[in-house]
Parts: C-alpha cells; structure tokens; sequence
C-alpha cells in the first residue's frame, strides 16, 4: 500500500481563522478550501492539515468539536531560537516563552485559533542522566 498523505482533521467552527493563522504565522499553503473543510500544506512538503467544520456533509462517525485537549502539533526546527524570533517579529502570541528543557528540547509555543497547542522544538543535548531512570532493562 502507498500512502498519498497523512493528516489530522482538527474540527472546529474556526477552521477558516485556523487556515488564515497557519498561512499568515507558520507559513502553509491553503490547497483546498469550502464552506467545511480546509486543507493547508506545509512547505516542502514538511506536513499536511485540515480543518473541518461541525456541520461536515460527510463527516465521519465520532468527530466531535475539538476542546483543544489531548492532541498537539510539533513543529520540529533546527534554531529554535531563530524560529522564536521571527514568530514574535510576526505578532504570534507564544505563550510558552523559549526554554531549554533537561529533556533535551529547546522549544517555545502557542495555541492556534482552534485551541490546539503548538510546539515548537529544536532537539538539543539532555541533560547528563536524565533518561536513565526512564530507560528500561532487561
């Protein structure tokens, strides 16, 4: 089997304010848009989202509205710090400031208009023996 693409579909009223905040801060590209649905890519290919109105005409069993809990986006960098810099030089309210985690993420972040929690991270050296005491044995 070949997968064309995989994405999650985010329900929510806001899909078009998610799709305009995905274009205007991260920088996808909105490929299919209606009144329920919007599909963005990323560039290069890095990721594909969507978005989908509750009132979905096909919608399948199960999706309710998202709450905004359970679920978050990465958005893996190589300077996290550049990247800090220019999302703020471009108005994106981060809520979680730049920090460098004993886990070994450099990382900041913010909730779209959806309310899903965006996380981006930029893989650094973890602290000496941090892992150990979650690496498993035997």
């Amino acid at each position: 089997m070949r997968f064309v693409d995989r994405y999650p579909i985010i329900v929510t009223p806001r899909l078009h304010e998610c799709a305009a905040f995905y274009e205007k801060h991260l920088g996808f590209e909105t490929v299919f848009s209606s009144s329920w649905f919007v599909l963005l890519f990323g560039t290069e290919g890095s990721a594909s989202l969507a978005f989908m109105s509750p009132d979905h005409p096909s919608a399948p069993p199960g999706p309710e509205i998202f709450s905004g809990k359970g679920m978050c986006f990465e958005l893996q960098v190589d300077d996290a710090k550049a990247a800090h810099e220019e999302f703020t030089g471009r108005g994106l309210p981060i809520t979680l400031p730049l920090t460098d985690e004993p886990f070994g993420q450099r990382r900041f972040g913010f909730h779209d208009p959806s309310g899903l929690w965006v996380d981006v991270v930029e893989q650094i050296e973890p602290e000496a023996g941090f892992w150990d005491r979650y690496m498993m044995t035997g």
